[in-house]
């Protein structure tokens, strides 16, 4: 089957340096074969400050480079100060918007986007979106195949794209509470921002020492990457349009080429899988939300 598939690169989740952020969007503008970015704070509202003066550059030279720019928001608003910076990323600029909180349907100018932390598990939700100005809807990376099957054809009909979480873990449940904080002796508002520690997140385990969840600041995230590169041909005929890559560190222009390769058919599925599984030995794989009975499960392709 041809695999005809837009990529997107998602936003950042971590807590990087900025020079970290800056050379991550720079490689990403000049080397990722990728169409979409979202770039922009989606966890924490108290770690943009290190890097908002970057944002400005990094957007330009994605432009540049030829990537559609689309500015993420919080996933969740709780304070007046990110209430007034949700608004104002609709006032203050032209570029279009993922939005991760409902709060922001208060200001919403379509075109914008619907991101994975919106719950659209149903047609009739996803319809609502779509009148409202919603053009492509990120899908909630743990709904199952079979309702991936139906919001695609739902998207289609509303003459927007559907977008499937394809690399990268997976952010479960966001708090008011930071966990990163609290395993360091520390309070969310004394942080002394520690989640830096931790570029691809902080490993919890079991009593039993068994590898469970990760801890990103206020989020909860799977302890496996979600990795659908074996699944593309699935994911085709059930009318996904867009593959969204999630950032991590190591060699990510690696990870957007060889989804690119393998949905352009320059790659078998497999073959992606043994490049991936180079570019991240580390990196736990799974596409058990999708095809099996639990969300770690790494099931072989069909």
């Amino acid at each position: 089957m041809t695999k005809t598939f837009s990529l997107t690169v998602g936003p950042l989740q971590f807590n990087w340096s900025a020079d970290a952020f800056s050379d991550f969007y720079a490689r990403i503008a000049d080397e990722a074969p990728v169409e979409r970015v979202v770039i922009g704070e989606t966890v924490c509202s108290k770690r943009t400050p290190f890097y908002e003066d970057r944002i400005p550059e990094a957007i330009e030279r994605l432009q540049r480079g030829g990537k559609d720019v689309v500015l993420g928001s919080l996933a969740m608003v709780t304070m007046e100060r990110e209430k007034r910076a949700a608004r104002e990323l609709f006032e203050q600029t032209a570029l279009e918007v993922e939005i991760n909180d409902l709060t922001l349907m208060n200001w919403a100018r379509p075109p914008f986007s619907i991101g994975p932390l919106i719950n659209v598990y149903n047609e009739a939700t996803l319809a609502y979106l779509a009148g409202q100005g919603a053009k492509l809807f990120c899908l909630p990376p743990e709904i199952p195949f079979a309702s991936v099957e139906k919001l695609a054809a739902a998207a289609a009909q509303c003459g927007a794209v559907a977008e499937i979480w394809a690399y990268g873990r997976i952010p479960l449940a966001i708090s008011a509470r930071c966990y990163h904080a609290r395993v360091h002796g520390l309070s969310k508002d004394s942080c002394q921002f520690v989640c830096d520690k931790d570029p691809d997140g902080l490993m919890v385990n079991t009593l039993d020492g068994q590898n469970f969840l990760a801890v990103n600041g206020v989020q909860t995230m799977s302890h496996n990457y979600c990795n659908l590169v074996g699944d593309l041909d699935r994911l085709a005929a059930a009318g996904v349009k867009s593959l969204r890559l999630s950032p991590h560190t190591g060699d990510f222009v690696t990870v957007a080429k060889t989804f690119a390769e393998v949905a352009s058919g320059a790659l078998s599925g497999n073959e992606g899988f043994t490049r991936l599984r180079a570019a991240a030995p580390d990196a736990a794989f799974s596409n058990g939300f999708l095809f099996g009975s639990c969300g770690a499960a790494e099931l072989a392709p069909a």
